[in-house]
């Protein structure tokens, strides 16, 4: 599914985030990039979501050189990072709604799709609510579910959990494993250890830019 050969991030002249980073996952493997902040995990996250320029190497998706997929197109992944981005001054309805109007949607369906997301993830009671307002753990229940809205093949998850209490962490971890473990490619970066060898089959282990 993905294929990384001698793959490099320099942000200044003498600072590499990422260092001949050489990895292959396979289709529906689950893997855990672990390691402290600043590791590189995040780094080689943001470069497979397409949001992060890598200096040199080679990264290959499904056997298609990165730098040509589309992602609208191509392959279907979905990538939550820590700081969730919105629209933050419209409410969680009117955002759902947004996604599934890019989808193109019919509009006699959209309400039904939303309401039954808004079930499924407990977000009924803040449907009304804007982004902005949400604190972090609402904002992570959010993303999950606008992804829901498509079937994922790839699904990049960054350092969630580490701002959360435990038990939001639990009922994150029950949405992974109910929505993504065993059905989906996933690629999960945290800190935590525990949670890695919860959720991943295998763990990449990260520090100072390299994997090790």
């Amino acid at each position: 599914m993905i294929l990384i050969n001698n793959l490099y991030l320099k942000y200044i002249r003498e600072y590499f985030a990422l260092y001949d980073i050489n990895l292959e996952i396979k289709e529906g493997d689950s893997v855990a990039f672990l390691g402290e902040v600043e590791s590189g995990k995040t780094s080689l996250l943001r470069i497979l979501a397409k949001v992060e320029k890598y200096t040199k190497g080679e990264v290959y998706i499904k056997g298609i050189p990165l730098q040509k997929i589309n992602y609208s197109t191509d392959i279907n992944l979905g990538y939550i990072p820590a700081t969730p981005v919105f629209l933050n001054n419209k409410t969680v309805y009117e955002n759902l709604l947004y996604i599934l109007k890019t989808q193109k949607v019919k509009k006699s369906e959209c309400e039904n799709k939303i309401n039954n997301i808004l079930i499924e993830f407990n977000l009924e009671s803040i449907k009304d609510t804007k982004i902005k307002e949400l604190n972090l753990f609402e904002k992570y229940l959010v993303s999950f579910a606008r992804l829901s809205f498509r079937k994922l093949e790839i699904i990049l998850i960054d350092d969630i959990f580490e701002k959360i209490n435990e038990e939001q962490q639990e009922f994150l971890k029950e949405i992974i494993k109910k929505s993504y473990v065993n059905k989906t490619t996933l690629i999960l970066a945290t800190q935590n250890l525990k949670i890695a060898k919860e959720l991943c089959k295998r763990k990449v282990n990260f520090k100072s830019g390299s994997i090790g």
